[in-house]
């Protein structure tokens, strides 16, 4: 921030945005970009970085999800998806699996029997 305020502040006082880039060893196009931003909103604070962008779609169609996966706890990943492509939500596999994961839901199929121990364990 500090850098961005000296930079600023530098155009204000009359610098164009390429020497004052130059001046303080950013690119032109950094400097420019700073200056449009705070022009229209006002603030030179850097934007938020990261996070999850997608999931708030699929969250919003969770009662859809959930209804299909409770008529069919047996189903698979890639069978929900393709069912839920039916009812128009456009979701990947992957997707889905950070759906239930979210929620603590496990997929995974077990072994109906338990394994045999006829053999050592060394």
């Amino acid at each position: 921030m500090d850098l961005r305020r000296r930079l600023l502040a530098a155009i204000d006082k009359g610098m164009s945005c390429r020497a004052a880039a130059a001046r303080f060893g950013v690119a032109p196009a950094t400097a420019i970009r700073w200056q449009a931003q705070r022009r229209a909103t006002g603030s030179f604070a850097p934007k938020p970085q990261g996070g999850d962008m997608r999931s708030r779609r699929v969250e919003e169609r969770r009662a859809d999800i959930l209804a299909i996966w409770e008529t069919r706890k047996d189903i698979s990943l890639a069978e929900l998806r393709l069912a839920l492509i039916e009812v128009g939500l456009q979701v990947s596999v992957a997707g889905l699996h950070r759906f239930f994961v979210r929620r603590g839901m496990t997929r995974k199929k077990r072994l109906a029997t338990p394994l045999s121990r006829t053999a050592p364990i060394s």
